[in-house]
This record gives structure tokens, sequence and C-alpha cells, in this order.
């Protein structure tokens, strides 16, 4: 299970806010058809919600223990019956490149921003 400090949950706290959820456990529960999907979700996003139809807290949150051991996520928030789940992608993107240090830019060039 991945370990995420305070500062990261925050931030991805944050990330999460506007997303809708990808994947939904319904009454059959955790099943590996759903892990199966989590799985894949995953893989293509970093930062996923799930919604739980599961009116009872800890199976909830233990659902989501469940989840982050089995696929090595991290857990980010449990809130109602929402489930924030996040793993770092496998490939990492560059960090954009820094404008270099010149001239200062006009207030025209702020507008535009």
């Amino acid at each position: 299970m991945l370990n995420l400090t305070v500062a990261q949950r925050l931030e991805l706290k944050a990330r999460a806010h506007t997303l809708n959820p990808i994947v939904i456990i319904g009454s059959g529960g955790l099943s590996p058809s759903v892990l199966e999907e989590i799985e894949r979700s995953l893989k293509s996003h970093d930062l996923l919600k799930i919604r739980v139809m599961n009116d009872d807290r800890e199976t909830r949150a233990a659902m989501q223990q469940e989840i982050c051991t089995l696929l090595n996520a991290g857990a980010v928030q449990h809130i109602g019956k929402i489930l924030v789940i996040y793993r770092p992608l496998a490939i990492q993107l560059a960090s954009p490149t820094k404008r270099k240090k010149g001239k200062p830019l006009t207030k025209k060039q702020l507008g535009n921003r």
C-alpha cells in the first residue's frame, strides 16, 4: 500500500474535487471483475473516484483498504459513498520547461494568460 503525506493528500483532494466517479461498486461488492476494472482505470488515470453503493461506513472503509492493498495504491479520501484512490502512473511525464529569464512580460502578454 502506498503511503501519502498530508501535503500530498491535500493536493490530490484538490485535484479530485472536479472528477466524476469512474468505477461504481454495486450490491455485488468488491468482486474480481471490479478489481480488474479499477486496475485498468489506474493504468490510464493516476487519480480515481469510486462510488460505493453500500450504506455501511465500515464496509466502505474496508473496501478502500482492500483496494489499496491489492493494487498498491494510496487512499486519498473517503467521504460519504465516494472513495478517492491514487497510484502514480508508470510513465512519468516530463515537467514543463520553465520560462527563460529575460525581459519581463508586457501588460498585453500578461493579459493573454
